[in-house]
C-alpha cells in the first residue's frame, strides 16, 4: 500500500466528471482529503442561458470562501499550479449545450467566463443534436455541426457521454480536434443506453480521445453490489479496447445532492418528471450508498484505486495515465493558451 500512496500522491488526479453539491462544504473537505488535483465540475444540465450566468456567478464567492482549498481552472497551467499548492482546479463543464439556446455567440461568452467543457446533449433532444434515451436519434443539425466548429475555435473540450450513437459518431467525425465521453463506459462491458457503442470510441480513440470510466453501479454490470474491482473491471474493457492513452476517470459523484436534484436531472427537458429513461415508482434515497461502488463512495476514497489498479497488474506509468496524465494530454491538445 505504501507504493501505491506514493504513486497517488505524486499523480495528477484529475476526474473527468463530478456533479456534487457546490454549496456543500463537506464536498470541498472530501476532494481535499483525497488529494484530487482537477475535476469538471457540472453548473449546468438543463439551465437556460440566464440561470446558467446565475451558476457562474455564484463560483466568485465559492473560490473566496474555499480558497485554501479549491482554484479555477483555465488552463494546464492552472491544474498543474493546484497540484503544487495541494488544491483542486475547479473546471466549469456544462452537461448539455442548453444554455447557449440558440445563439452560437454565447459559446465565447462562456468561454471568457470559463467554461472548458460542454457536451453536446444530455439525455434527449436539444438544437444541436440528440441524447442517448431519445426515440429518435438523427444526428447533428445544421447548428450543432456549427456549434462543434465553434468550440473547436475556441478551445472548449466537447463531451459525448448522454449522448446518443448517431449523433456522437457525427460530432467526432465532424469536429476538428478530440473530444471524450467525460463520464461512460462501454456497451461491450455493459449494454445500456447510457453506454457507447464499440465503434463510437474506437473512432474517439483513433483521434486522439478520451473517455472517462464512470462508476455509477446503473452502468457497471454488478450493479447495486458493485465494489472498486468491478469499476477496474470497466477500465479493463476500455484499455483493451482503446489503448492505456485514451482512459481516465470520470466517477459522476454526486456527493451531497438533495431529493430536488435528482427530480430535476430525470425530468424531461428539466421540466417533466418523470423522463423516458426515469422510473416513475423509484423512491430516491439521497446518498444511496449502493449508487457507487462500496469502496468508492467519494473523493476522498480515491486513493484505493491506484492500490487496486497497481494490483491489477498495471505499471506505474500506465496508473499514472489513468488517473489524471491523459486528461492533462487532451486538455493540453483542446484548450488555449
Amino acid at each position: 500500500m505504501d507504493t501505491s500512496n506514493q504513486l497517488y500522491r505524486d499523480s495528477l488526479v484529475i476526474d473527468g466528471l463530478n456533479v456534487s453539491n457546490w454549496d456543500s462544504t463537506g464536498v470541498y473537505d472530501s476532494l481535499q482529503a483525497g488529494g484530487v488535483t482537477a475535476i469538471n465540475a457540472t453548473i449546468a444540465t438543463w439551465e437556460n442561458f440566464s440561470e446558467t450566468l446565475d451558476a457562474i456567478k455564484c463560483w466568485g464567492p465559492r473560490f473566496d470562501r474555499y480558497g485554501k482549498l479549491i482554484v479555477p481552472v483555465r488552463t494546464v497551467d492552472d491544474i498543474l499550479m493546484a497540484k503544487r499548492e495541494g488544491k483542486t482546479g475547479i473546471i466549469l463543464g456544462f452537461q448539455n449545450a442548453s444554455p447557449i439556446e440558440n445563439d452560437l455567440d454565447r459559446l465565447a461568452i462562456f468561454h471568457s467566463l470559463g467554461v472548458r467543457v460542454i457536451q453536446v446533449t444530455y439525455h434527449e433532444r436539444n438544437l444541436l443534436g440528440n441524447g442517448c434515451y431519445e426515440r429518435r436519434d438523427d444526428g447533428l443539425s445544421n447548428f450543432g455541426i456549427d456549434a462543434v466548429k465553434e468550440m473547436n475555435r475556441l478551445g472548449i473540450l466537447i463531451d459525448l457521454s448522454h449522448v446518443g450513437i448517431r449523433t456522437t459518431m457525427e460530432t467526432i467525425e465532424v469536429s476538428e480536434k478530440p473530444v471524450a465521453c467525460t463520464h461512460a463506459n462501454t456497451k461491450r462491458y455493459y449494454d445500456v443506453p447510457r453506454n457507447k457503442a464499440l465503434d463510437a470510441v474506437k473512432l474517439l480513440a483513433e483521434k486522439g480521445g478520451i473517455v472517462g470510466a464512470t462508476c455509477i453501479t446503473g452502468f457497471l454490470k454488478t450493479g447495486p453490489r458493485s465494489k472498486l474491482a468491478d469499476y477496474v473491471e470497466a477500465i479493463d474493457d476500455l484499455v483493451d479496447l482503446i489503448g492505456i492513452d485514451h482512459v481516465g476517470i470520470g466517477t459522476d459523484f454526486t456527493q451531497d445532492q438533495p431529493e430536488s436534484f435528482w427530480l430535476y436531472i430525470s425530468s424531461q427537458q428539466g421540466t417533466k418528471y418523470p423522463a423516458f429513461c426515469t422510473d416513475p415508482n423509484k423512491v430516491w434515497v439521497v446518498n444511496d450508498p449502493t449508487f457507487y461502488p462500496s469502496e468508492l463512495q467519494a473523493p476522498d476514497d480515491l486513493p484505493r484505486l491506484a492500490d487496486s489498479l497497481l494490483h491489477r497488474g498495471y505499471s506505474e506509468e500506465d496508473v499514472m495515465k489513468i488517473l489524471g496524465g491523459n486528461w492533462m494530454r487532451l486538455f493540453g491538445e483542446v484548450w488555449k493558451k
